[in-house]
């Protein structure tokens, strides 16, 4: 029996995936093998010796301490492209109120509701919230990854062009991109040639700032940009900068700062990307689905820290073993395998950068499991060992 932990309301069909006769759900549990959250801030979260693995439901994982997991061997899983279609959505929102002054126009209509010439009024007033149309224009989106793609072949659907910049662009993410898409070389192209902008690209230190003051000088004027990815990407001093001089004309974000509030030519909304019934069902779903697959049989799909590493079960007993990546490890390994005659029917071993994962399906266990495990932690770059039996 696993006890996972939920840190968030977590949707009651995702939680199906988790079946009682092996999991336990509590949401105050103190020792739980496994934990499920959304948006809980769970850095600060003393993380017990029983815990195995941690699961975020959604994309980004700034709210979890994925390096004190690694070092303890403990994979945190996610979702990518459970909320992509929510969010692309909201971005195609965002992409046509920076350009028809719908949210002004709407809030100016109201603060005249009481008027005895109300049709009079509105005839006279709303030239001041006129805007341009979306076709024919160019938009740029940085970040090709699930909610770039969708966003980009949608908005070639609008009658847009669409400039795409990703050097990281995944084999997956090419295979459902519109060869219609341009692909630049460079993000200063992108902001060159691009009316409207999009970030769709994680927020690490190496991207914090993207867009800061000597992007937004290669930036063409009158752009707008939208930011449905993170806050921190955009440098605030600089852009009030650029909207003050012009190279802005309106800037849309998900995410609320004080210092973004009351300007004219910024939209707000309440970090909404993912807040659909359906976004937070889909990412439950696989999130369950992947901590299942990890405590039933080792198996390793969808973490921000561990390699994928996936062994389809035949019904033997299998050891999981996480360690540091460097040479000779799977001849440490063997060597305690032969020590106690164990026959290897199946070895799997991925890495990701400084880890490594490796998945052992055994003909069967030793006697002396304990003196088995203690052996193999005696290794000095092994992190965790996992008998799955």
């Amino acid at each position: 029996m696993f006890t996972i932990r939920t840190l968030n309301n977590i949707s009651p069909t995702g939680l199906a995936k988790l079946p009682g006769k092996h999991f336990h759900i509590d949401n105050a549990a103190e020792n739980p093998e496994g934990i499920i959250l959304r948006s809980f801030e769970m850095k600060n979260m003393e993380l017990g010796d029983s815990l195995l693995a941690v699961a975020r439901a959604g994309a980004g994982t700034n709210n979890v301490p994925v390096e004190q997991c690694s070092k303890r061997g403990i994979p945190v899983f996610n979702a990518p492209g459970g909320n992509a279609n929510a969010v692309k959505e909201l971005v195609l929102t965002g992409l046509l109120i920076s350009s028809r002054r719908i949210v002004a126009g709407s809030k100016w209509v109201q603060s005249i509701a009481q008027s005895e010439t109300l049709e009079k009024e509105i005839e006279a007033g709303k030239k001041n919230f006129t805007g341009p149309e979306i076709l024919g224009k160019t938009l740029g989106v940085i970040g090709l990854g699930a909610i770039g793609v969708l966003v980009a072949n949608a908005a070639l659907d609008l009658g847009m062009d669409v400039v795409g910049y990703d050097p990281y662009l995944s084999l997956e993410s090419a295979w459902h991109l519109s060869p219609s898409v341009e692909k630049s070389d460079s993000i200063e192209d992108v902001v060159a040639k691009s009316d409207y902008i999009t970030l769709h690209i994680p927020l690490m230190d190496k991207t914090r700032n993207t867009f800061n003051a000597d992007l937004f000088a290669k930036t063409k004027k009158d752009a707008r940009l939208l930011n449905f990815a993170r806050g921190g990407l955009v440098d605030n001093a600089a852009l009030l900068n650029a909207l003050e001089n012009g190279t802005i004309s309106r800037y849309i974000t998900d995410f609320p700062e004080k210092e973004l509030l009351g300007h004219e030519n910024i939209i707000v909304t309440p970090h909404l990307g993912a807040s659909t019934p359906e976004s937070e069902e889909n990412c439950a779903i696989m999130v369950a689905e992947e901590l299942r697959d990890y405590l039933y049989f080792g198996n390793v799909k969808n973490s921000v820290n561990f390699p994928n590493c996936s062994v389809p079960y035949n019904g033997k007993p299998r050891i999981a073993v996480s360690h540091r990546n460097i040479v000779n490890m799977i001849g440490q390994l063997a060597a305690v395998f032969t020590k106690y005659s164990i026959n290897i029917d199946k070895l799997v071993n991925n890495s990701k950068g400084e880890l490594a994962y490796n998945l052992i399906v055994c003909d069967s266990l030793p006697e002396n499991e304990d003196d088995f495990i203690r052996d193999l932690y005696a290794i000095n770059s092994v992190i965790k060992v996992r008998l799955l039996k």
